[in-house]
């Protein structure tokens, strides 16, 4: 009869005792779990590894890879079992724990502290990056080595760049294939996220695709810059077209440069229905640096780049805690997504500081070695002008910035960026500004709409069922943008007339539409699910308003993550071969985007952080990258 020691369950359980002297049945409670059974070693074994029927439910506290370990664990011990002699009655033998020579740990004694020892000495002699103990994947695979137990050999190169890696792209194509699935009836975007490569002298484009199921990766590029790169990149997208189905692509967003522009025309040649849509994220820096240029807001911008350089200077020579504060409150990822806001919020958030500053007395003995004259610095620091006029833009500019915070995650939020125009004028309305100021704004923000976003966000804007009734179609902006969303969505003038009818039963509240339930669920329920609710009587517009509402606006979602190219897999990828390499950047890569969409990443730099109030009651947006993982593996495809 084997002995306890070889059931390898009992190590998962803790015991309280035996129901009778020498009986297999015993008291247990699992340390993954807490739940607690009665019964011999098959009901652990059973608990553990999820089997039914035997009077315990499987651990809920157990994932997939541990469970595959104990699996592992399982057959060996059945295996032994088979092999030890039937008649034996001597002691199974003990297994005897060894180390390699070359490394000075006694395994039999081992320690936390020993094992942390050890893998950070892998790290350090390999180079590895270190942010790979952030990912769930490296805690998955420390969590079944440490099940499995000693004597584990981890697969060969050989294996791991064939077998296994093609094992793991068929279980990452079937996850896949649910995605597609979904794509008919939600349509999706295609994302196209560039970042120059200096080692190769060229920019990599990485396409992904992005639907309310999920973002994907589909498959990298890189191209050299110069004559042929429009048509390498152009025969590139329109083979990820036809991949995922033309009619099952609405947008595609890039933000390319030059490229884009020209590539967009060879594109729409072919596909006339797709949009090419600007980054949203994008578009807002864009517009915010527009509006900080208006004479009226500009001189606050100038005030506040003054007080900065003044306080750079003073803090070269002083070592105060003023200065310590300074830095800590200078954000260059907020700086890049918006640098004159950021700027002004700096300075505004540490006005109490400033006050001080300018008032002691080490102040004053500085100011006498200065040869510029800082008076008109000091008046700004301690008058209310600058202040009042630093607060205005910040709240003008805070519906932005909320955008840009809610645009950097996995959403669709089509229609959100006109209501956040709306808020930013409405700001601005509510401090009282004459009205050729506000008219200043407005013009300004019209004029340069059409150029920085898609007419996808007006229809989005009409379609949304949370903003139904804002007076949509008086507005000559939106409904020129659903004009545009019609003509280039649907090329038959007898099936944009339907949609215009259907529009406007949608107004009128016609039918379903205007049903008790369907006007309390407007603002509770998610748009897509409420059009898949309520506009069956509308089936044109259900469809468009589905499909509309489906798409996201920004490639910030994944741009932050992929900019940074020099992963070091780079030169193992390129002795695969073609096939091999390019297996191996969509089983990457895929793998990443499961890790950011589940927020298993588990560092603090990785997570967006919510608003919070400044002193001045203005609401707050920190932004962090999504991942600091380096680079990705790229494939010269030219």
């Amino acid at each position: 009869m084997p002995s306890e020691s070889d059931k390898w369950g009992w190590k998962h359980v803790s015991v309280f005792g035996g129901f009778d002297k020498g009986s297999g049945t015993k008291r247990w409670k699992c340390n993954h779990c807490n739940l607690r059974y009665n019964g011999s070693y098959s009901r652990v074994r059973a608990h553990l590894l999820g089997f039914t029927g035997v009077g315990v439910k499987s651990c809920p506290a157990i994932d997939r890879s541990l469970r595959e370990a104990f699996q592992i664990l399982e057959e060996e011990r059945v295996a032994r079992k088979k092999k030890r002699p039937s008649g034996g009655s001597g002691k199974p033998s003990k297994r005897i724990r060894t180390s390699q020579p070359s490394l000075p740990c006694v395994w039999k004694t081992v320690t936390k502290e020993d094992v942390d020892d050890v893998v950070a000495r892998f790290f350090y002699a390999e180079g590895l990056n270190i942010n790979v103990v952030s990912s769930p994947y490296f805690h998955e695979m420390t969590k079944a080595i440490a099940a499995f137990g000693p004597g584990y050999e981890p697969p060969s190169i050989e294996k791991l760049s064939d077998s296994f890696l093609s094992k793991e792209k068929a279980r990452m194509e079937r996850a896949m294939a649910l995605i597609r699935e979904s794509w008919p009836h939600t349509a999706c975007t295609i994302l196209c996220v560039n970042c120059l490569n200096g080692t190769l002298g060229c920019f990599c484009i990485n396409i992904f695709i992005s639907s309310p199921r999920g973002l994907m990766f589909l498959k990298t590029v890189d191209i050299n810059e110069g004559d042929g790169a429009d048509n390498v990149f152009t025969n590139v997208l329109s083979d990820a077209i036809m991949e995922v189905g033309p009619t099952n692509v609405l947008q595609i967003i890039s933000h390319l440069g030059p490229v884009s522009e020209s590539v967009e025309l060879l594109i729409l040649s072919k596909v006339p229905h797709i949009f090419w849509s600007p980054c949203a994220t994008h578009s807002i820096r864009m517009l915010m640096e527009d509006i900080a240029e208006i004479d009226w807001i500009k001189p606050t911008v100038l005030c506040a780049k003054g007080i900065e350089q003044c306080i750079l200077t003073y803090q070269r020579s002083s070592l105060s805690v003023f200065t310590q504060n300074l830095k800590e409150n200078f954000d260059p990822l907020s700086a890049k997504f918006a640098p004159s806001y950021c700027l002004v919020r700096k300075i505004f958030e540490l006005k109490h500081a400033l006050e001080q500053v300018v008032v002691s007395e080490e102040w004053k003995q500085w100011k006498l070695t200065v040869a510029e004259n800082i008076i008109n610095i000091e008046d700004a620091i301690l008058g209310h002008d600058f202040w009042d006029r630093a607060q205005l833009l910040l709240q003008l500019f805070e519906p932005f910035m909320r955008s840009l915070s809610t645009l950097n995650i996995e959403k669709a939020v089509m229609g959100d960026v006109y209501c956040w125009r709306f808020q930013a004028l409405e700001a601005v309305r509510s401090r009282g500004i004459d009205d050729i100021a506000l008219n200043q704004l407005e013009i300004l923000i019209e004029s340069r709409w059409d150029m920085l976003f898609s007419p996808l966000h007006a229809a989005g804007y009409i379609l949304n069922p949370r903003y139904f009734g804002r007076g949509q179609t008086k507005d000559k902006t939106v409904m020129r943008g659903w004009k545009a969303t019609l003509e280039r969505y649907e090329c038959d003038s007898a099936s944009r007339r339907i949609l215009r009818e259907e529009l406007s039963s949608y107004c009128r509240l016609d039918g379903a539409l205007g049903e008790e339930d369907a006007v309390d669920c407007r603002d509770k329920m998610d748009p897509v699910a409420w059009w898949e609710n309520f506009g069956f009587e509308t089936p044109h517009l259900q469809t468009l308003a589905i499909k509309i509402l489906s798409q996201v606006s920004s490639i910030a979602m994944c741009q932050d993550s992929w900019e940074d190219n020099d992963f070091p897999c780079r030169e193992t990828a390129n002795r695969l071969g073609v096939q091999r390499a390019e297996d191996l950047v969509f089983v990457r890569n895929n793998l990443k985007l499961r890790g950011l969409r589940h927020g298993n990443l588990g560092s603090p730099s990785g997570q967006r952080n919510g608003n919070s109030s400044s002193p001045s009651g203005v609401e707050t947006w920190d932004f962090a990258p999504i991942d600091q993982t380096k680079g990705i593996v790229n494939i010269n495809k030219v």
